[in-house]
């Protein structure tokens, strides 16, 4: 996906809001969502891709390298988002719209794509607003390397974890978004084993 950057007339970069569109073709409709790969991505990764085999990718930020979403390009169509260490190529926020397969209807779900959107355990008032305005009903974000699903203002959140470089003792996780007419389910997938992981199998983050 190409994007665009505007900086203002003071030389100051403008965030970035780009949005697009998926369809649901079939009975489901498989996401994987990929955060903080800094430039070194998991050894695990693509087998773990393999497996899953998503219809599109969502990078939640920190790339690091160009290069990672090309490698992701690979398996399956990319939508990425620039992180707090990335350059200029990449938007701040993307709105993703899943549609059913006739365009007519309405949508089924509406992401919107940032790499940091919580402050402690809560959504940033900033990033509740944008989504609201978006009618986004999930938010999907990195940064923090702490994978959790939870639900604050309305919106819920999912961080699918870091696939890059270990940080602390944190676990290698990437996330799972299947949508069907009749709903989306969230899960997390251990990139190191390809097993489920929940919450209770990460000790405690020390920062």
């Amino acid at each position: 996906m190409a994007y665009s950057v505007k900086e203002s007339s003071s030389g100051r970069r403008k965030p970035v809001h780009a949005r697009a569109t998926l369809r649901l073709e079939g009975p489901a409709l498989r996401i994987v969502a990929v955060a903080d790969t800094h430039g070194q991505p998991h050894p695990a990764l693509d087998e773990r891709l393999r497996e899953l085999a998503p219809a599109h990718i969502l990078h939640a930020g920190d790339v690091g390298d160009l290069e990672v979403l090309r490698r992701l390009e690979k398996h399956a169509p990319v939508t990425a988002v620039r992180g707090n260490i990335d350059g200029r190529d990449l938007p701040d926020f993307v709105t993703i719209t899943i549609t059913a397969a006739r365009p007519s209807e309405a949508a089924l779900l509406r992401i919107l794509l940032t790499h940091v959107a919580v402050y402690g355990p809560k959504l940033r008032a900033d990033v509740a607003r944008i989504a609201k305005a978006e009618d986004a009903t999930l938010v999907v974000c990195g940064h923090s390397h702490v994978p959790f699903a939870t639900h604050d203002r309305g919106v819920t959140v999912f961080n699918p974890g870091s696939v890059g470089p270990r940080r602390f003792r944190l676990p290698i996780v990437l996330g799972v978004v299947d949508v069907t007419a009749a709903g989306v389910s969230l899960r997390h997938v251990d990139c190191e084993t390809g097993k489920p992981w929940t919450p209770r199998d990460a000790p405690p983050p020390r920062f």
